[in-house]
């Protein structure tokens, strides 16, 4: 059974750095990327980044482009979400998901495969 476990949130102060990290063990297919969402306080959530099955693509949100950083090593079946330059708008519940496909449109489906999410907070 598919199964995927973020780690590596926590408290930050703004301008400061955090490494999310998400194991994928199980069957995956049929999913061929893995995505990168989070959900603030009363807000809807949105997609942050996703990554192509191989690596060889990806993608992010415009307000997270040059400061976050999708990676995945496929040896270790993890993909990690290294997030830079945080801001207190960032704060927010992140959840990795496993999806069909990675493209520009980041949006969450109830047909992905979703984490229990790691909370992240930015505050000084």
């Amino acid at each position: 059974q598919l199964q995927l476990v973020e780690s590596g949130g926590g408290l930050v102060q703004p301008g400061g750095s955090l490494r999310l990290s998400c194991a994928v063990s199980g069957f995956t297919l049929p999913y061929n990327a893995i995505g990168w969402f989070r959900q603030a306080p009363g807000k809807e959530r949105e997609g942050v980044s996703c990554v192509s099955s191989r690596g060889s693509s990806s993608y992010y949100a415009d307000s997270v482009k040059g400061r976050f950083t999708i990676s995945r090593d496929n040896a270790k079946n993890t993909v990690h979400l290294q997030m830079n330059s945080l801001k207190p708008e960032d704060t927010a519940v992140y959840y990795c998901a496993a999806m069909f496909r990675c493209s520009g449109a980041i949006i969450p489906s109830s047909r992905h495969y979703w984490g229990q999410g790691t909370q992240v907070t930015v505050s000084s």
